[in-house]
C-alpha cells in the first residue's frame, strides 16, 4: 500500500540530520531539475537527506544538473515494493505512463 507524501522539502532538501519523515519506510520518488526538466527516480529510507545529497552534487547521476526539486513520491513500508514500484515507474520513463503518473493526483 503507498502513502503519498503531502509535504516537499524545501527546495534544495534539508540537512541530513533532519533524520526519517517516517520511520521504517520507503520513499519511491521523482525529482525533477530545475536546469534542464530532466528527471530522475530513486527510492530511499530517508527522503529529506536524499534530495539534500542530490542538491549536494555528490550523485553522479544527478551532479551539475541541479537544482532539483521533488515532485512526485510514494511512501512503502516494504523495501522490496518500493524498490519494485521504483522498477516499475523507471520503465514508463519518458512514456505515456510516465506522463499519467505526473499529472496524477499524488503529484506534490
Amino acid at each position: 500500500m503507498a502513502i503519498v507524501v503531502a509535504w516537499p522539502p524545501p527546495a534544495g532538501g534539508v540537512p541530513p540530520t533532519a533524520g526519517k519523515a517516517f520511520n521504517d519506510m520507503y520513499t519511491v520518488y521523482i525529482i525533477k531539475s530545475s536546469k534542464n526538466d530532466h528527471y530522475y527516480v530513486g527510492f530511499t529510507s530517508d527522503i529529506a537527506k536524499r534530495i539534500f545529497y542530490h542538491n549536494s552534487g555528490k550523485n553522479r547521476s544527478t551532479k551539475n544538473k541541479g537544482p532539483w526539486e521533488l515532485i512526485y513520491a510514494e511512501n512503502f513500508d516494504d523495501k522490496k515494493v518500493a524498490w519494485l514500484r521504483e522498477k516499475q515507474i523507471k520503465s514508463y520513463k519518458g512514456g505515456e505512463a510516465f506522463r499519467k503518473l505526473l499529472n496524477s493526483n499524488y503529484k506534490l
